[in-house]
């Protein structure tokens, strides 16, 4: 079972690909603003670079927060996007720690969900509109 595991929620962003709970590949690069032009191309890199597609990932596990709001934003969206297209299971994990292997076991448990929603850690906070 190959798993796609996604961290955005701060300027470091994480990539991770696991052969059921076995570690094969992990990128973390510096992102910060860059986040939603690079976050597809380091997929693809990785998948790439252990001779995967996007057809070989079997779930996905995200950190889902609490965190940056534009960052849990792009990196959910994205895996969300990849879940529904692929037809493949997608948990979100909120917590620090041992998020990566509580959501492993997560997905290989139960299955996983239909979508992973983000947890900010505290309201969002939006600018009333001036005029």
């Amino acid at each position: 079972m190959l798993l796609l595991t996604v961290r955005t929620d701060k300027p470091e962003a994480e990539l991770g690909l696991f052969d059921g709970t076995t570690q094969v590949a992990y990128e973390v690069w510096h992102a910060h603003r860059e986040l939603s032009v690079t976050i597809l191309l380091k997929i693809t890199d990785i998948l790439q670079a252990q001779n995967k597609t996007l057809q070989d990932i079997d779930g996905i596990v995200t950190y889902a927060g609490p965190g940056s709001f534009t960052g849990l934003r792009i990196g959910l969206t994205v895996a969300n996007t990849l879940a529904y297209s692929l037809d493949v299971p997608i948990v979100g994990i909120t917590g620090e720690e041992n998020w990566l292997q509580k959501g492993i076991a997560k997905l290989q448990a139960d299955g996983g969900d239909a979508l992973a929603l983000p947890e900010y850690g505290r309201p969002v906070h939006i600018t009333i509109q001036k005029k």
